[in-house]
């Protein structure tokens, strides 16, 4: 339905990066290796029938992430305490649950009806999935390690794919900067799946034998006891009904016509083609936690609502002082997981196909509006108890379940085009993208080396901004992805955020005291 010119031009622009960067980039002990048999591969795989594996079906959200206009990667990147052993992170790999994963073992292929297929394989080479990048992103004499891998993954955003002739991931070690960047296409699961796959994976550097703790489960919704009485029951479901009824409405109009008021943040049709910078937004889980405690019942992504609100009114401030209306809505697309347990789920029960916490993208989206206050005038708690009166009719609703099954609906029964071209007009009419993901509560390592921090970004989307936050071992790191000619300084975006928090904690320890 929807083809953009640019995007052609872009996919050849892509392919001929790839192919110059090897003279930086070489694939680990097989300098040789070639993507030219991709194609090949990709038919005549999907026509072997002499396999001890039975070929899968991609389900109906991963074909979301295989079109052109929605094609996505997840890039995580992992800082390690030592330097580098290529050979001990090989070993470890060999060894570990991440390559008996079905998914992570698997070629996607096309059956002889033409329908994407996972097609699982006897061997995975490591030498074409450990690519190692041995000098320094940058040139310049002085640089900032942080910013140079940020460099390097902006760049992973907008011009490399994965080859289509071995499994959809990659293992890209940066040995100058000391980290690692897994680079896995959305298709083989969500968030919560791979930080789960990772948790079982990557074992503590100290216990050896001991799996990292996979966080609190939290406290489950407690059901209305009969001491309550009828009417809160009723009250209950009329508020479901109306929330959802409201939401599912505008839900369908932003993705049709209805959008957001053009700000200094905005992006459209077009721009998950343009250049990207990244910064990191950095927090303390404990300032976190201190903060939702002085708003009852509020919760970690309540606070992180509140802390962009604050962030991107304080920016806009910057960026166009007097020149928004008070009170401006700004809507963004929030990533929802829908399992039954929100937490990192052990790995065998993921991998059960009855269970309420399966392995894939078992989540959906929904909109979250913010809205742009003068950050001079504005009490900092303010954000936050705002943050929990929309978070708390989000989840009172059926918004977030509503948009997957019709996502899956679409892409069944009006194929891929149609479905995509919808969520495509649903992001070209918001204003940015959010994600939080809750991460290993232990250190983890790989290959005995132990990882100090976890970031996650992913592929460009239409968006001028979008913002990943993954929770490790009492630290929160938010990777903040913009279009740079929309927004130049995501340097200053990302330390207005930093402030917003600080500036809560102190309101919250005010509070306290008093």
């Amino acid at each position: 339905m929807y083809q953009n010119h640019k995007y052609k031009a872009s996919k050849d622009h892509r392919n001929m990066q790839s192919h110059m960067g090897e003279s930086t980039e070489t694939r680990a002990n097989d300098p040789s290796s070639s993507s030219s048999s991709s194609s090949l591969c990709l038919c005549f795989m999907g026509s072997s029938a002499a396999d001890k594996f039975s070929d899968e079906p991609i389900t109906p959200i991963g074909r979301f992430f295989l079109q052109p206009q929605m094609d996505q990667i997840i890039h995580c990147t992992m800082g390690f305490k030592n330097p580098i052993d290529i050979a001990a992170i090989k070993s470890h790999l060999k060894t570990s649950l991440l390559l008996s994963h079905p998914r992570f073992s698997s070629l996607m292929v096309r059956s002889p009806r033409g329908l994407k297929q996972w097609h699982r394989t006897s061997h995975v080479d490591l030498n074409r999935h450990i690519i190692v990048v041995p000098n320094t992103i940058t040139t310049a004499s002085n640089f900032d390690h942080e910013a140079a891998v940020n460099a390097y993954l902006a760049d992973l955003s907008t011009s490399s794919d994965l080859s289509a002739d071995k499994p959809l991931w990659e293992f890209h070690l940066l040995m100058a900067h000391n980290c690692g960047v897994f680079r896995i296409h959305h298709a083989l699961g969500d968030g919560a799946s791979l930080m789960s796959l990772f948790s079982a994976s990557f074992r503590g550097a100290e216990e050896e034998e001991k799996l990292p703790a996979l966080g609190s489960a939290g406290k489950k919704r407690n059901r209305v006891n009969g001491e309550k009485g009828w009417w809160v029951l009723l009250i209950g479901f009329v508020g479901m009904v109306w929330f959802s009824l409201i939401f599912v409405v505008e839900f369908a109009l932003r993705s049709l016509w209805v959008c957001d008021r053009k700000t200094e943040i905005s992006g459209g049709d077009g721009v998950e083609l343009w250049p990207r910078k990244l910064a990191t937004a950095r927090f303390k889980l404990q300032d976190m936690k201190l903060v939702k405690k002085a708003v009852p019942n509020a919760t970690i992504n309540d606070v992180l609502v509140g802390v962009v609100s604050a962030g991107l009114s304080r920016y806009l401030d910057h960026r166009t002082p007097n020149g928004l209306p008070e009170g401006l809505r700004i809507t963004g697309i929030a990533m929802a997981n829908l399992r039954e347990q929100p937490r990192l789920q052990e790995l065998t029960d993921l991998m059960k196909s009855n269970s309420g916490s399966s392995w894939g993208n078992k989540f959906s989206t929904f909109l979250l509006p913010i809205y742009y206050k003068k950050s001079s005038g504005t009490e900092p708690l303010e954000y936050l108890r705002r943050a929990k009166v929309i978070m708390d009719r989000k989840k009172q609703s059926l918004e977030a379940l509503f948009s997957y099954k019709i996502g899956c609906f679409l892409m069944t029964y009006l194929g891929a085009k149609i479905a995509t071209w919808l969520l495509y007009r649903t992001v070209c009419n918001t204003s940015f993208a959010i994600s939080n993901i809750l991460g290993p509560q232990e250190e983890i390592a790989v290959g005995g080396n132990p990882v100090t921090y976890l970031r996650v970004n992913t592929s460009s989307l239409p968006h001028a901004l979008t913002m990943h936050m993954v929770s490790y071992v009492e630290r929160a790191d938010m990777q903040i992805s913009v279009a740079k000619d929309i927004i130049p300084d995501p340097e200053f975006l990302a330390k207005c955020f930093e402030e917003a928090l600080l500036d809560m904690k102190e309101a919250a320890h005010c509070e306290t005291n008093d």
